[in-house]
């Protein structure tokens, strides 16, 4: 373990999208105060909320937080909700209470709309150094229907905004499958995204579960929140594969399946998940990891306040991991990433009898043309990244 990531969470938005399946909510600013204390606080008391959650203070634990900061993410929710003031004290608890790298890739999600100009100079100020849009489609018609606030101008003039306050690192987020999305209006879309010229850009297919009132909707084939007018399997297939084409022409390296970047500008902080290196999470809903063990907050937000506030632990669920189940973790987030993953690397973090057991699967996939292998390495072709969380499955004990 050389660094450590934080990830600070901001439940709440200025509206509720259909398609969100997150823990967060429409909230007046008049409770952003008392979650801000109840963040600051827990940031303050670690580590010792931890032992009444049943993780073991160990020397492991203690010497955690005690690791250079390289990334920290204010994500939600809409966390640009919270304005300069209140962000300007997490930002001082957080440099009073972590060894914060001076190289820290320090990230804030925002929303069109959400951010003026003096607000963007103050958080350049304050040592925020990349900004992630949820922009999620640049058709009004598409972001109307979907409960989204903003228009393709407001993003336009957010990005162009975030540039003039000295941001030199923006990241865009695009949402494939949303309601009324054609082929045509799909292009346009990645037309203008990429007109603007961010560092990043990510690209996430609609997901149709319950977790979210659209997905609902739409698995009960209903005919609220427009439901009948989410484009179906097929197109999101070929939405996906068009993204890649026309960001691959513009310069863009796929590093992951959902995301594309100019090179040296891809997320450090998305890419410690994606690598099993630790990260500490901060407020309701917030998970965490140390190399062995995962544990998220409760997501709610009032109990966790209450928590926080009667000195209790806020963590809610504590999963150690066995050497088989990190072994599957290993494999399927590792190989989201285009580089695969290093069975090398792997034989001497958990032996190579452990790592072993795992051939046959990957000789078999690769036989079939779902695994390629290089030089000890492993990892998806192009053509299984739209079937990828199926063979992400045969790596699942």
């Amino acid at each position: 373990m050389d660094s450590l990531g934080v990830y600070l969470q901001f439940p709440f938005c200025a509206s509720k999208c259909s398609f969100c399946n997150f823990s967060s909510r429409v909230a007046p600013s008049s409770v952003f105060d008392v979650y801000c204390r109840a963040l600051q606080e827990e940031v303050e008391r670690l580590p010792a909320s931890y032992p009444e959650a049943g993780i073991a203070l160990s020397d492991r634990e203690t010497s955690l937080l005690t690791l250079p900061v390289d990334t920290v993410y204010l994500g939600g929710g809409s966390p640009s909700l919270l304005g300069a003031e209140r962000l300007r004290q997490i930002v001082s608890v957080l440099e009073s209470s972590f060894n914060v790298n001076d190289t820290l890739e320090f990230t804030l999600e925002i929303t069109p709309g959400s951010a003026d100009y003096d607000f963007l100079v103050e958080m350049r100020s304050e040592g925020i150094n990349r900004l992630s849009i949820g922009a999620q489609s640049f058709e009004d018609r598409e972001l109307r229907c979907v409960g989204r606030l903003h228009s393709a101008a407001d993003t336009a003039d957010l990005f162009h905004t975030a540039r003039r306050a000295g941001f030199t690192s923006i990241s865009l987020d695009l949402i494939a499958g949303l309601p009324y999305q054609t082929e045509s209006s799909w292009r346009r879309s990645l037309t203008q995204a990429v007109q603007l010229q961010p560092e990043h850009i990510s690209v996430y297919l609609f997901e149709i579960d319950e977790k979210s009132r659209l997905g609902r909707e739409t698995l009960a084939q209903g005919t609220r929140y427009h439901a009948p007018a989410v484009p179906n399997e097929e197109f999101m297939a070929d939405a996906y594969e068009t993204a890649r084409a026309v960001l691959a022409c513009d310069g863009y390296v796929q590093y992951e399946i959902s995301n594309f970047a100019r090179p040296g500008c891809e997320s450090l902080h998305n890419r410690k998940y994606w690598l099993l290196e630790p990260y500490i999470g901060l407020g309701a809903g917030a998970h965490s990891f140390d190399g062995n063990c995962r544990w998220a907050n409760t997501a709610d937000v009032e109990a966790y306040e209450s928590k926080i506030f009667s000195r209790r632990s806020p963590i809610a669920e504590v999963h150690p991991l066995s050497p088989d189940r990190q072994l599957e973790e290993f494999f399927f987030l590792g190989l989201r990433q285009r580089v695969g993953v290093d069975l090398n690397w792997a034989s001497q973090r958990w032996g190579r009898s452990q790592v072993g057991r795992w051939e046959p699967r990957i000789s078999a996939l690769a036989q079939q043309g779902w695994i390629e292998r290089q030089d000890g390495r492993i990892r998806l072709p192009e053509h299984a990244y739209l079937v990828s969380n199926e063979i992400f499955e045969q790596f699942l004990v």
